[in-house]
């Protein structure tokens, strides 16, 4: 159950470093966990954060309630699990599902499209895993509202299809104990990003069909190296990360090799950019990028395979990198534990949401997307904005793409099954917004990232803000033809959904970065134009 870490052409950078932390003590603190191995001024912080290092013994204790629940739900033929989740509460679940390839809805989005696609998905066979940590993550609050609406109007008692999944004493647990919902309490002394093997991770993921005992296992048999000074996968990670950080190589490119595991990279994405993106530093984590190009980056392969590579159990995995992220904070001098500058955009969310709507007038229009932003003088049509754009990509920076759209739009463009798989991915392709990364991408060697809306919110949403400031910003919003109240609020998704893009961006706008916003009045036009174009430059 071992995880193999391979430096490669790193393992020299990685060596000074590591032997440091060794002659500090590190390796043994970190595993017994010592709070004061980020300073003083994170202390407080990880004194009530460190309890993911002993998660594959203590959740455990969730095991017989959660099989119990786990046989209820399929004796009742409930086999449409929807998870109802930000962030940690939803990338470790999506990473487990997938690798085990047992279905589970994931809703971390605002966009009414989405939403009503999971709304109109069996709702009669559907059970609901409402996950926040704070208990108040407006997303999932409002999840958690049209649900109930949507039982109640088809005759089913929200009560019977309803599961929480919180910290003690949240709002969140006092509205579910009031209206009768299983509840399952998670550590408090464990962050979102570090909930992967909490209740966070093993509630959804059995309820959908997941092996959790196998999870915790493989966790809890790489447990006692974690304390070795050799032999100890998560400091040679942690080692390399925070090695390759400070020689300037602070851009992660992390690929998906021949690996059993499915989609760790967007995991690990928000482990590292919320966990090191703060004080002016960090480290980027970059998905779906080839290779690495420039002087400022470096990859590693998930898998058996690539110069270096982390191989070994997800399970396994999920600990090692939580220990090495630790790590790399200490390395870099920050607190892995916080994210000061998370609460940002939420705020200038609720202050848009209060205030009267403000008409905003595009830079210009071309076709189907409108161009909102401080563009290039001489920028006459959306070519020559998206190449301003590149260009303004410093030679230590990067380019962020952040859409708040439907990431499964592109599902309608081709049926499964309706062709072969090669023209059905490339029509998916097609279609995809996500595309625009790999079109940038092969037009800079800068690193170009991509992330929906507002799920990165909860991930490189800190790093964008808080990390080094050399970011340049690429939004695309959408028209919504259709929309979704949310009861008990005077909003809507798509006011929300809006609300919080404009929200971001001002907060990126007030560090003065470029930021450029695409609105697209027609969403499947805009997004055909965008891509034809960025096909061209």
């Amino acid at each position: 159950m071992a995880v193999e870490v391979t430096l490669g052409h790193a393992a020299e950078a990685a060596a000074a470093v590591k032997d440091k932390l060794v002659a500090e003590g590190v390796p043994a603190a970190l595993a017994a966990g010592d709070s004061t191995l980020w300073g003083p001024e994170a202390q407080t912080e990880a004194t009530i954060r460190l309890g993911w290092l002993s998660l594959p013994t203590t959740s455990r204790e969730l095991l017989p309630e959660l099989t119990k629940l786990a046989e209820k739900v399929r004796a009742e033929g409930l086999d449409h699990v929807v998870l109802a989740g930000m962030g940690g509460s939803s990338l470790a679940p999506e990473v487990i599902c997938a690798t085990e390839d047992v279905p589970l809805t994931v809703l971390d989005t605002t966009d009414p499209g989405q939403v009503l696609r999971a709304l109109g998905d069996r709702l009669e066979n559907t059970v609901v895993v409402v996950a926040s940590k704070s208990g108040g993550t407006v997303e999932t609050d409002s999840h958690r509202r049209i649900y109930e609406k949507a039982f109640r109007d088809a005759g089913i008692d929200p009560a019977d299809r309803i599961v929480v999944v919180t910290d003690p004493g949240s709002p969140l647990e006092k509205t579910a104990t009031e209206a009768g919902y299983q509840v399952f309490l998670a550590d408090p002394n464990v962050g979102g990003r570090y909930s992967a093997l909490s209740a966070f991770g093993l509630v959804p993921s059995a309820l959908a069909g997941a092996d959790v005992v196998k999870l915790l296992d493989d966790a809890a048999a790489i447990t006692p190296l974690l304390a070795l000074d050799e032999g100890n996968p998560g400091l040679e990670l942690g080692a390399l990360l925070g090695a390759q950080a400070l020689a300037g190589r602070d851009k992660l490119i992390l690929r998906d090799a021949l690996s059993d595991i499915t989609g760790l990279p967007d995991w690990i994405e928000q482990l590292i950019a919320e966990s090191t993106g703060k004080s002016g530093k960090g480290i980027l984590p970059v998905v779906g990028a080839d290779s690495a190009e420039a002087a400022d980056q470096f990859s590693i392969d998930i898998g058996p395979e690539g110069d270096v590579h982390v191989d070994g159990p997800l399970g396994a995995q999920f600990l090692v990198w939580e220990y090495a992220t630790a790590i790399a904070g200490r390395v870099l001098e920050i607190d892995p534990f916080n994210q000061p500058n998370v609460a940002e955009s939420k705020e200038n969310t609720g202050k848009i949401l209060a205030a009267e709507p403000h008409v905003a007038y595009p830079a210009l229009v071309d076709g189907p997307v409108e161009v909102y932003g401080d563009v290039g003088e001489n920028c006459d049509n959306l070519a020559d904005v998206l190449t301003w754009v590149l260009r303004e990509i410093p030679d230590n920076g990067y380019l962020a793409i952040m859409a708040y759209l439907d990431r499964e739009a592109a599902f309608d463009a081709a049926i499964l099954g309706g062709g072969d798989f090669e023209q059905t991915t490339e029509a998916w392709a097609a279609a995809d917004v996500a595309t625009l990364r790999n079109l940038l991408d092969y037009r800079t060697e800068r690193a170009v990232t991509f992330g929906w809306g507002p799920r990165f919110l909860h991930s490189t949403g800190q790093y964008h803000k808080g990390g080094p400031q050399v970011g340049v910003f690429l939004q695309i919003t959408g028209v919504n033809s259709d929309d979704v109240e949310v009861p008990g609020r005077p909003y809507g998704l798509a006011e929300l959904q809006l609300a919080q893009a404009l929200g971001d961006l001002g907060a990126l706008q007030s560090r003065n970065r470029p930021t450029v916003r695409l609105h697209l009045t027609d969403r499947r036009a805009g997004v055909a134009h965008l891509l034809a174009v960025a096909e061209e430059l």
